[in-house]
Parts: structure tokens; sequence; C-alpha cells
């Protein structure tokens, strides 16, 4: 019996070390269908046992090696090929993975809230107001007809997660054919098919997004805490939350504290029951709660650039400090993937017409400092008034919102001729006598007074312009007279301000008929000079 005992304690010592050793896994983004940036070098990454060594083979003829650190962690940067495909990378170790049907193309990343979020399924029920009916048409013609194998997408699953950074996701990757499209962001989806057309690569869409959040959860506690002004917020919020979870746990959630201290923080009360929306630890609000949950997983995905479209959320949070945040989003994101100067493009915000007067002024300031981030290097603004409408926070046309965004791609990033990529932006002010004259940038063959009518191209139409308003010494804003004087400039006044201070325009979240416009049909952004 004894010598039995042995010889089982032997063979058990032989091979449980075998029996103990982690397969070579790979983050979620690594999956047959998949799209690589093409002719660079990218990250790939996974996990293993320490120590061991990986290798990763691109099917094009370059492959890396690395051995993995005490940590399990490991990731090689390989080299890719021209455009095209498919290919097959092999990654090996203690097993072997075949990730296929890849290809190399261009990759961006799709960013936000509702806006982004929203698929283009979500779009093909009928319009609130008949006149954007022919939009819901378009539409869904595009969902039942386009086929095209080479535009794909990947979405991180809506995640939150306060306390620690996750590492890994849920997801696979699809194409843009009638079986699959519908689950594509319908403003990326737009987007990449004017990349499509005018460069003839595959494009993929990294899309992380979640509808009705404000930017304060998409940025990072590394960040919070570097920056004094954003430090006193996040301190502040966090201990209230910490405040809210200890009565949370108190009332019947007490599973809750072992769940975050192993880790496993979503609050799911008790064992085996379902999460629990209304814990304050799995509110999407919470600063630092989505880039730990949804950005954090894909860093660092090598991606040609950003796109975002999010501030509706903040029209009435924090709204006079969009600019602080959105900064030191796009610094922190960019320092975080270690790509240099990624290009990082946004939409201002459509049209809509919001119930309360602080979300009115308050949709025009979000939008006016997406504009003035435009300091930044390497970034890109397209306006969307022109396409909102009233009844729908979601507008339809995100064909035009595709198209005004890739402008900026096509010839910042590809080279490609393009006569204009932005309607007119506000550049500076002079006050002369009882008027005001704004000078504009980016006003391409000239200012214009323009309509905009569903997917049509901008006309001319001799009438007035509008949505200009003056202010004078006594602070208060009138609406303006305003012509245009020049190519890039336009004059504003009002007859009863003789000492005129200030101009703003298309202050409000719904400025219906703001018409002012360069000769190539692009929309001037919301501004104020203050």
């Amino acid at each position: 019996m004894r010598r039995s005992f042995y010889k089982i304690v032997t063979v058990l010592l032989v091979f449980l070390p075998q029996i103990s050793k982690a397969d070579v896994t790979l983050n979620a983004i690594f999956s047959d269908h998949m799209v690589i940036q093409r002719e660079t070098e990218v990250p790939i990454w996974g996990w293993a046992d320490a120590g061991e060594q990986v290798e990763v083979v691109g099917s094009w003829g370059n492959k890396a090696t690395v051995v993995t650190g005490k940590d399990g962690k490991w990731r090689v940067d390989l080299q890719t090929p021209k455009a095209g495909g498919p290919y097959k990378i092999t990654i090996s170790g203690k097993n072997r993975i075949e990730i296929n049907d890849v290809l190399s193309g261009e990759v961006w990343l799709c960013t936000g809230q509702s806006n982004m979020d929203f698929e283009l399924s979500k779009f093909v029920n009928d319009a609130r107001e008949p006149r954007y009916q022919p939009l819901v048409e378009y539409i869904r013609n595009e969902v039942a007809t386009a086929n095209d194998d080479h535009i794909r997408h990947i979405e991180v699953f809506q995640t939150t997660s306060l306390f620690k950074q996750q590492t890994n996701f849920e997801g696979h990757w699809i194409s843009a054919n009638p079986e699959q499209i519908g689950k594509i962001t319908a403003t990326g989806y737009f987007f990449a098919k004017e990349l499509r057309k005018a460069l003839d690569v595959p494009i993929g869409l990294v899309e992380c997004s979640w509808g009705g959040t404000r930017i304060q959860p998409w940025i990072s506690e590394k960040v919070y805490l570097a920056d004094e002004n954003l430090k006193a917020y996040y301190e502040a919020t966090m201990s209230e939350l910490k405040s809210a979870i200890k009565k949370a746990d108190a009332d019947n959630f007490r599973d809750t504290l072992y769940e975050v201290k192993h880790e496993k923080w979503i609050a799911k009360g008790r064992p085996g029951s379902k999460p629990n929306s209304k814990h304050p630890l799995n509110n999407m609000q919470n600063p630092t709660t989505l880039y730990n949950g949804m950005v954090n997983p894909i860093i660092p995905y090598k991606v040609k650039g950003v796109l975002w479209y999010q501030g509706e959320s903040n029209s009435h949070f924090f709204e006079e400090r969009y600019e602080a945040y959105f900064t030191a989003l796009i610094k922190s994101w960019r320092e975080a993937w270690g790509q240099g100067t990624i290009p990082f493009y946004w939409m201002q915000l459509a049209a809509y017409k919001v119930p309360d007067r602080r979300s009115d002024l308050g949709w025009a300031m979000v939008n006016d400092h997406l504009r003035r981030t435009l300091k930044l290097p390497k970034t890109g603004m397209a306006v969307l008034y022109d396409l909102g409408e009233a009844k729908d926070v979601h507008p339809h046309n995100k064909m035009d919102a595709g198209k005004r965004l890739a402008l900026w791609a096509l010839k910042n990033d590809y080279g490609m001729n393009v006569p204009i990529i932005s309607g007119p932006l506000y550049n500076s002010y002079e006050v002369i006598g009882d008027k005001i004259q704004i000078e504009f940038k980016e006003v391409g063959s000239g200012l214009m007074v323009g309509k905009k009518q569903l997917l049509n191209a901008t006309v001319a139409v001799d009438k007035p312009l509008k949505w200009f308003e003056v202010k004078g010494v006594d602070g208060v804003w009138k609406p303006a007279e305003a012509h245009i004087v020049s190519k890039n400039k336009i004059e504003v006044s009002h007859p009863e301000i003789t000492d005129p201070t200030h101009v703003r325009y298309a202050w409000s979240s719904y400025p219906e008929g703001a018409n002012l416009y360069n000769k190539e049909g692009l929309p001037a952004a919301v501004f104020t000079t203050e």
C-alpha cells in the first residue's frame, strides 16, 4: 500500500506542473475576421505561463517572439503587410492558436455616447417627424442591400469597472453584410463607407461607446489625480460614492465588499442573482468606470485614429468645463496608446429641442467647447446642427455626418485632394463703432447664406443670416442683424446697441434656420467670442 501511495505521489509530482500550466491566450480583439493596421508594427498581446516563449507568425512572412513576464503577460510588435488579405496569424507556445480571415487595412476607434453607440438597425423605424422619413428609407435600403466584407466591426460590450482596469472583454468581429450590418455603429459605418470609396482598402471599426454617458467616466484615475482642477471633482465624487456603497451594502448588498476585494467588483447582490443596476458600483456615470471597463482592455491596439461623438449628456453637467475634460481625455488617450499624436476627430452636436433652458444653453456651450478643443494638434470637427431633428436626439442623417467626418481623415491622414474639410470656423473679432466684424477661417471659396435639406447638397439662398446675437455693455444678448461683407468676414449689429462687446452664433440646442455656410456647402461652427 505504501509503495503504491508513493508511486501515485511521484506521478502527480511529475505531471501536476504540466496540468497546471495555462494555455496561451489572447485579448478578444485578436480573433477571426479582424482588421489590422496596414504597413506598420502592431502590438499583439495576451497571457501565458511566466517564462514561456511565445511566437507570433503572420502568413505574409513576418514573425516575432517574446518570453512571457513574471506576471504572465506577453506582447510582441508584428510588422504588417500592405492592404489586403485574407491572411492568417498563428500564435504558438504551449498550445497553438490560429486567427483566420485577417485583413490588413485602416482601423478607427469609434467612441462616445448614443449617437455613436446606435447601430444601423435602430434607424430603420419610422421617423418621429414625417419630413425625415426619406432618411429612414435610405437607411432601410442600405441595411437590406449593403454587402461589403471589407468593412468590419467589433464592439466592446458595455461594462463598468470602478476599481480595476480590466484587460479583456467579450466581443467578435462582424462584416457589413445583410445578416450583420444592422449591428454596426451607424456613424462609424458611413465614415467607413467614405474611406472605402476613396481608398479601396479594408476598414476596421473598433466600437467602444455607451448611450447616455457623460465624458467623466471615459477619463482614467491617473488623469484625475494629475490635474488639480479635475482632482477636486474626482475626490469629492469618490467620497460620495464610498458613502453610497456603504449604505447600499448595509441594505442587503453585503456580498459587494467581497466582490470588490477580489476584483470581481460588479455588484451582484446575493450569489446567483442578476447584477443590481441600482447599486452605486454599477453607475456608468462614475468617474473612470468606462475607461477602466471598456477603453483599457483595447489599449494599445493599433489604430489610425479616433472618432468621438459625445456631449449631449454634458449639456447639463459641468458644461462650462467641457473643454478641460475633453482636452485631458484626448491627451491622456494619446499617451496611453503610445502611438504619438493619434488623429482625433469629433462631432459638434446635432440640433435637438431640449426640454429646459439650462440644457438649451448648455448644449450650445458644449458645442463651443468642442470647437475650442481644436487648438490641439491633429484634431478635427464636423458640424451637424443642420442635420438634427427637433423631436429625436438621434437624427437619422448619419450619412452626411459620416461624410463630413471623413473629409478630415481623407485630407489630413491619407493625402487626398479634398478642397475643404470644414465649415467656417470663428477666428477673431473686432469692434468697429456700433458694429462687430467677425473673421472666419476655413471659408473655402467664400462665405454664403445656404440651405441644407435632407441628403441634398447645400444651396445658396437669398435670405438674411439668422441666429447671430450681439451683447452690449449691459450684458444682455439680443438678436442681431448680420451681413457678409467679404470672402471671410461678416458684420453684426443691433440698432439699440451702440457699444457692442460680443457676438455668438447658433447659441441653442435647436438653432433652426442657422444658415451661414462656405460655398462648398459646409456649415459654420457654433461659437461665441466670449
